[in-house]
């Protein structure tokens, strides 16, 4: 099991720049995928970004690109999404979800543990 806690979210202006951070705890290890997935009212859970523990890399979705930016602290069993410029449309609660494995899946339902999700709101 793995368990998953995000922190970092809040209320913004529009341009502003938050950090989330999605600590992870138990069966933990080099050889897992997180990723980080938003939700906004009404809307479907969507993919924002992804990192592989053991090398780093990244995939992002088209709306995250430039943005966004994923990072990993392995030491600290910790992955970061740092947003940029923020704008309205970014509001949602953020999901960090893992999975086992390399491949950088951009699909919920390849994830199997989830945090309890935090709140990013951006006004205008």
């Amino acid at each position: 099991q793995v368990q998953l806690v995000e922190s970092g979210g809040g209320l913004v202006q529009a341009g502003a720049s938050l950090r989330l951070s999605c600590a992870a705890s138990g069966r933990t290890g080099s050889r897992y995928i997180m990723g980080w997935f938003r939700q906004a009212p009404g809307k479907e859970r969507e993919f924002v970004a992804a990192i592989s523990w053991s090398d780093g890399r990244t995939y992002y979705a088209d709306s995250a690109k430039g943005r966004f930016t994923i990072s990993r602290d392995n030491a600290a069993n910790t992955v970061y999404l740092e947003m940029n410029s923020l704008k309205p449309e970014d509001t949602a609660v953020y999901y960090c979800a893992a999975r086992a494995g390399s491949y950088l899946f951009s699909s919920d339902n390849r994830y199997d543990y989830w945090g309890q999700g935090t709140q990013v709101t951006v006004s205008s």
